[in-house]
C-alpha cells in the first residue's frame, strides 16, 4: 500500500488510480470494515491525527480533485467522512517527500517516461499532498526504508 505524501499532481494515470484504490482501502481499514492491512505502517499517521476517518476523507478528496482536474471520474460517495470544511492539516517531513520523489521517480521512468519532468529536481522539493504541510526532517518514522535505499 503507497499512500502518497507528494501532491497527486506528480502521479501518472496508473499510479493516480492506484492510490485512489489503495487508499479506499486503507478507509476500510480504518473503518474497521476489513481483517488485513490493519497494522499497515502507513495508517499510523492517520491514526495519529485522532480523526482517522476524516483525515483518510479529506486525502481522499484531494486525490479525486486531481482526478476532477484530468477529467477522470472518481466515485466521491465511496468517501466515507468526506470534508465539511477547514480540515487541520497533517505535518509531513521534507525527508519523507524527498524519498517518495525518488521512489516515485524510478516508478516513472519505468511506466511513464514522459511524466519525469513533472516532477522538481532536487534540490528543488515537490509539493506535498494539499493535505499536508511540510517541516524540516528525517524520513518519517512509519516508513519502510528497504537495505537499498
Amino acid at each position: 500500500m503507497r499512500i502518497w505524501s507528494l501532491h497527486p499532481r506528480y502521479l501518472d494515470a496508473k499510479g493516480l488510480v492506484a492510490c485512489w484504490r489503495e487508499t479506499l482501502l486503507a478507509q476500510k481499514v480504518l473503518d474497521g470494515k476489513t481483517t488485513g492491512y490493519r497494522n499497515h505502517p502507513q495508517l499510523a499517521r492517520f491514526r495519529a491525527g485522532g480523526e482517522p476517518l476524516a483525515l483518510i476523507g479529506a486525502y481522499l478528496e484531494g486525490i479525486a480533485a486531481q482526478a476532477d482536474a484530468r477529467a477522470y471520474r472518481f466515485n466521491r460517495s465511496l468517501i466515507l467522512r468526506p470534508p465539511t470544511g477547514v480540515v487541520p492539516l497533517m505535518t509531513v517531513t521534507t525527508g519523507q517527500l524527498d524519498h517518495e520523489r525518488v521512489h516515485l521517480l524510478a516508478k516513472l521512468a519505468v511506466r511513464s517516461p514522459e511524466r519525469l519532468t513533472a516532477v522538481p529536481a532536487a534540490p528543488a522539493r515537490p509539493d506535498p499532498h494539499p493535505l499536508f504541510s511540510a517541516v524540516p526532517g528525517p524520513v518519517e518514522p512509519w516508513e519502510v526504508v528497504s537495505s537499498a535505499g
